[in-house]
């Protein structure tokens, strides 16, 4: 049995007229009665009753009627499916992000791809950039928002967001009740609290390179990985951070931002992929991040 055998079953039983469902299948009458009288030995029960005037279904075309109708529209379904699947319009992704992309420009992207692209499952992992770097590598994510630099021939990036540094400071501390900004130079023989540099080389030696540029080392007094524990250990009074700006969004009691006096270095997030990852829905998340982007200077 074809496919083609239903669709010429569903066309008679509508039309319940060989010459008119001839017509609507664009075909000849009497290849039509040979395909039908096929399918009646096949199932092995006549389907239509057939008199010189008129052409009815039987009980037993009724009821394979109903299955035939359901079967071609799962197979209707089942193209259209495939051809969304090619365009990236429905599957799976799965999604990297750093802590930092949680304060900027993924919340939005999100949303115009769930109402782009309704049909696409989102699997979201927070990971810092190393972490995200394997899982790339290793197939487990699509896409990754990361922080450069990274060291691989087989994943590409490409900048989406850039922010300066601000300083997170206890509200208590004397700096906090100055002015708008604040020079780095008055952070000598402050206690920092810092990303450990395997998880974030990038910031960290652009943190060590502006204090460096102003005479002095940072002094390390607590390392964290996520941007919310460093902002959480500034509102417990451990220390000062330079963070992106962007962290700014993230209102904790006891923290105070200010703006560096000095020209800060960009930091910079970047959309990661690996080149052998052929998704179409990556492809398309791409795009809404390209749209969503923010390289400011």
């Amino acid at each position: 049995m074809e496919l083609r055998h239903l669709r010429y079953f569903v066309t008679l039983a509508k039309e319940l007229h060989f010459g008119r469902a001839a017509n609507a299948l664009h075909i000849s009458q009497p290849p039509l009665s040979m395909q039908i009288r096929d399918l009646e030995k096949e199932v092995g029960v006549e389907l239509f009753s057939r008199t010189k005037r008129s052409v009815s279904l039987t009980q037993a075309g009724g009821a394979f009627l109903h299955e035939a109708k359901n079967i071609l529209s799962r197979v209707d379904h089942a193209k259209t499916v495939a051809v969304q699947a090619a365009r990236g319009e429905v599957g799976n992704l799965v999604i990297g992000f750093i802590s930092v992309a949680d304060y900027n420009l993924l919340p939005s992207v999100l949303r115009e791809f769930r109402r782009e692209y309704p049909l696409v499952s989102l699997n979201l992992r927070e990971a810092t950039t190393d972490i995200q770097v394997v899982d790339l590598i290793n197939g487990v994510i699509d896409v990754g928002f990361i922080l450069p630099p990274i060291y691989s021939a087989s994943i590409e990036t490409r900048a989406v967001l850039k922010e300066p540094l601000i300083i997170a400071l206890p509200e208590k501390h004397l700096l906090a009740k100055s002015g708008k900004k604040v020079s780095i130079k008055n952070l000598i023989d402050v206690p920092f609290i810092m990303t450990p540099r395997q998880h974030a080389p990038g910031l960290y030696d652009d943190i060590l390179l502006l204090c460096n540029r102003y005479g002095f080392a940072p002094a390390i007094a607590q390392e964290a990985i996520q941007m919310q524990t460093i902002v959480s250990l500034v509102s417990a009074e451990m220390g000062v951070a330079l963070i992106p700006k962007s962290i700014e969004n993230l209102k904790r009691p006891g923290v105070v931002y200010k703006e560096i006096v000095e020209p800060s270095p960009m930091s910079e997030i970047h959309i990661a992929w690996n080149t052998s990852n052929d998704s179409p829905a990556a492809r398309l998340f791409m795009e809404i991040v390209k749209e969503f982007g923010r390289i400011t200077e």
